[in-house]
C-alpha cells in the first residue's frame, strides 16, 4: 500500500488503501485549492519520472530539489557541518540515488521544518536517511498528516538543535513559521535560512506574506514581530524556499528596507 503525496502541495499521508478524502494543507484558508482540483499519487508512482537534483547554494549549503518540478516546487537545503548536517524542509520525492549522495555528503543529524508548505515527506526522508529527528513547531503540529516517533515538536520561541545551528519560531505565514540561524553560514557573518517563512523576490527583497494563493499580506504587527525575532541573530545571507530564492550578502538590509515599505504601504493605501 503506498503513502499517498498531495500533487498539489506535495504533503505526503499514512500508508493506506485509499487516499484521504481530501488535503488538510490545500483546503486551509492560505491555499483553499478546490476539492475537484485534488489528485494524489505515490513514491512508488513517480520514480521512473522524476529524479534528484543537486546544486551547491552557498559556502557550507547545498541546494536539494526534485526534477520536473513536483507540488509546490520548493528545494531544502542541506547545511553541513563539522557538528553534523542539517536538512531544511523537506521535497516529496525520495529515492535510494538521493540516499547515496547523502550519505556521501555527510549524511544527516537533524531534519527542521520552515512551515507546513514544507513538510513534503518529510518523515520519508528522515526514515531513508537513518531517522533523524524532524524538529517542527507546535503550533502547526495539526498539518502533521504522518505521525511518527521520528518528530521532535519544540514549543518555545527558538531552540538550538546542533551548536551554532537555532531554530527561531517567527510567526506570519503560519502561527509556528520557523526561520533557522546558522552562526557560521556566510563565511562567518551567519546566514539565516527562511524556507517559506519568507519569500525573496527577484529584486533580492522579501515579501511578507498571510497567503501567497490569494495574496494576502501580513499585518503590521506581524512584520514587525519577524524583525523583531532576528534582531539580536547577526546574519549577511538569507536564503528563501525556491532556487534562486538568495540574499548573498546584506540581507540584513534587505529585510529592514522590505518591511518599513511593506509596513507603509499597508499603513497609507493609495487612494483613487
Amino acid at each position: 500500500m503506498p503513502a499517498f503525496l498531495c500533487t498539489g502541495c506535495g504533503l505526503q499521508y499514512p500508508i493506506s488503501e485509499e487516499p484521504p478524502p481530501i488535503c488538510i494543507l490545500c483546503r486551509d484558508e492560505r491555499r483553499a485549492i478546490p476539492r475537484e482540483r485534488h489528485s494524489w499519487t505515490s513514491q512508488q508512482a513517480i520514480r521512473d519520472t522524476h529524479f534528484t537534483v543537486f546544486r551547491r547554494i552557498g559556502p557550507g549549503i547545498m541546494g536539494i530539489g526534485t526534477q520536473p518540478s513536483f507540488g509546490l516546487g520548493h528545494r531544502a537545503l542541506l547545511v553541513r557541518t563539522p557538528e553534523g548536517n542539517v536538512l531544511w524542509d523537506c521535497p516529496s520525492f525520495i529515492d535510494e540515488a538521493t540516499r547515496i549522495l547523502i550519505t556521501a555528503l555527510g549524511g544527516v543529524a537533524a531534519i527542521a521544518l520552515s512551515t507546513p508548505l514544507s513538510y513534503g515527506a518529510a518523515t520519508e526522508w528522515s526514515h531513508v536517511l537513518g531517522s533523524p529527528p524532524i524538529y517542527l513547531h507546535a503550533a502547526d503540529r495539526r498539518f502533521v498528516t504522518r505521525p511518527d516517533p521520528v518528530l521532535t515538536v519544540w514549543e518555545d520561541e527558538a531552540v538550538e538543535i546542533l551548536p551554532g545551528i537555532t531554530l527561531l519560531r517567527c510567526g506570519g505565514h503560519f502561527p509556528g513559521a520557523a526561520l533557522l540561524h546558522w552562526a557560521q553560514g556566510a563565511e562567518g557573518q551567519g546566514a539565516v535560512l527562511a524556507g517559506s517563512s519568507l519569500h525573496v523576490t527577484p529584486g533580492g527583497l522579501l515579501r511578507f506574506m498571510r497567503s501567497y494563493e490569494t495574496h494576502i499580506p501580513l499585518d503590521a504587527l506581524s512584520i514587525r514581530h519577524i524583525q523583531e525575532v532576528l534582531e539580536p541573530w547577526p546574519f549577511d545571507a538569507l536564503y528563501g524556499g525556491w532556487w534562486d530564492q538568495v540574499i548573498p550578502h546584506d540581507a540584513r538590509l534587505a529585510l529592514s528596507l522590505s518591511a518599513e515599505r511593506m509596513i507603509e504601504a499597508l499603513s497609507n493605501p493609495p487612494a483613487y
